[in-house]
């Protein structure tokens, strides 16, 4: 293989898939391949696609169309949830040469080696596989910040999702796999993990152990001052665990429990598996351990059957829970999934007015949120130097993942500064008076 190759990676999705791309950006560096950015130009183009959506399944064949044209003497490598749903089968694609699955894409270098007009498809019967995919990064290029996969898969089958088709069963990490990444991104400079999964609370349900024995574990390494969690299912919040994770000192209070609607009746036809009393209660179990912690959620408006009733519902619930973050989705119908076959599908133009509505509220309640944390002592870890207001500042988070910032006077990139929120800067951006570095 010619070691002067340059390959460019392009993302689309959600946190885990993020993960797989660095993954296989390393896997690339390591064959001696120079990254490139996602431009005319390079020799190899790998897309890590999602399908979570319609509008995920379009930008993921735009960005493959796109890569082609951008080189069409170019090897292209299509990846992850689309390729593994697609509808039409993507091997036939003519725009792409090489195919990789879900649990496939620890194969890129061999199929990029093996490639010729014969071969290029990396494809397995996902739902009846019981193989994690090693996969490891020992970098970043943030360097501060690092998401760690720690499980694939998915049980739940909520009616609307198509997710447990393209990733499979649950299926865990080995507890002494993710030390050692975490160990090794430690020892590259890394100060914040955050640990994702495509079902998160599930971990580790098939090896005999849980998620809070892993966040323990990440716990105890030298050199991690942060741990975020990814999205996590309201049923894992009971008071032992939020009691136990309020004694972890680099826990950090930002938890994404995901709501999908606040209308019971609704979340009944969605499959859930709770209540909204019982997303209620979650929220006041994180809020009893854990002082004013940012709490968000993902909601879906317009699914089939929701009446304006339902909408009003979920809308009151919303503004009562106050969460930090709202992100707000369209329903998408999903080919193969029982919500496609329900009846009352709702209109694209009552889904687009809801969405608005629900967009604003987040707004608010975001708005709310801030303010409440104005004025406070903070701890905010330092990433990158941006441009406010014609002056430079390097912006970084607290723990709760408001935006902070400082006069870029010096270096401050992964460096922990200490003090207090002041005056916003920019939307959601606040000054912060510092005291002292972590």
């Amino acid at each position: 293989m010619n070691k002067t190759r340059k390959a460019a990676l392009h993302n689309l999705g959600c946190k885990v898939n993020a993960y797989e791309t660095e993954a296989m950006r390393q896997m690339l560096e390591e064959a001696g391949y120079e990254i490139v950015p996602f431009a005319p130009g390079a020799d190899v183009y790998v897309i890590n696609t999602c399908t979570v959506t319609n509008i995920a399944d379009r930008k993921s064949r735009q960005m493959l169309h796109r890569a082609r044209k951008m080189n069409p003497q170019a090897v292209v490598v299509a990846a992850g949830c689309y390729v593994q749903t697609a509808q039409n089968p993507v091997e036939d694609d003519p725009m792409i040469d090489i195919v990789l699955g879900n649990n496939c894409k620890k194969d890129l270098i061999r199929a990029l080696a093996e490639f010729d007009e014969a071969r290029g498809s990396e494809k397995i019967d996902i739902n009846h596989t019981k193989e994690y995919e090693q996969l490891f990064v020992s970098r970043t290029q943030e360097h501060t910040r690092a998401y760690i996969k720690v499980q694939d898969g998915c049980n739940q089958f909520c009616s609307y999702c198509i997710i447990p088709y393209a990733r499979g069963r649950v299926r865990s990490r080995a507890m002494d796999d993710v030390q050692r990444e975490v160990q090794a991104l430690a020892s590259n400079g890394c100060q914040e993990v955050v640990l994702t999964g495509i079902h998160l609370s599930s971990y580790g349900t098939d090896l005999g152990t849980s998620l809070l024995e892993l966040i323990q574990m990440v716990h105890e390494t030298e050199g991690i001052s942060r741990i975020r969690l990814g999205s996590l299912e309201p049923g894992i919040i009971t008071e032992a665990f939020a009691q136990t994770l309020a004694g972890l000192p680099k826990l950090c209070p930002h938890f994404h429990l995901s709501l999908q609607s606040g209308c019971t009746q609704t979340l009944i036809r969605m499959n859930r598996r709770y209540t909204a009393d019982e997303f209620r209660e979650k929220c006041r179990i994180l809020r009893s351990h854990f002082t004013d912690p940012a709490i968000t959620t993902d909601v879906i408006v317009g699914f089939p059957g929701e009446t304006q009733e339902e909408f009003e519902e979920t809308k009151a619930f919303l503004e009562e829970l106050c969460l930090y973050e709202t992100h707000i989705f369209k329903y998408s119908k999903r080919h193969g999934t029982r919500a496609a076959a329900m009846p009352d599908q709702i209109a694209e133009q009552i889904k687009s007015e809801r969405s608005e509505s629900l967009i604003a509220l987040g707004e608010e309640n975001r708005r709310r949120f801030e303010q409440l944390h104005a004025g406070r002592q903070k701890e905010v870890l330092f990433e990158e130097k941006q441009q406010i207001n014609g002056a430079q500042y390097f912006i970084g988070y607290t723990k709760e993942y408001m935006k902070a910032a400082v006069p870029a006077d010096e270096d401050y990139e992964n460096v922990r500064l200490f003090g207090r929120l002041g005056r916003e800067i920019d939307a959601h951006v606040f000054l912060l008076e510092r005291e002292s570095e972590g």
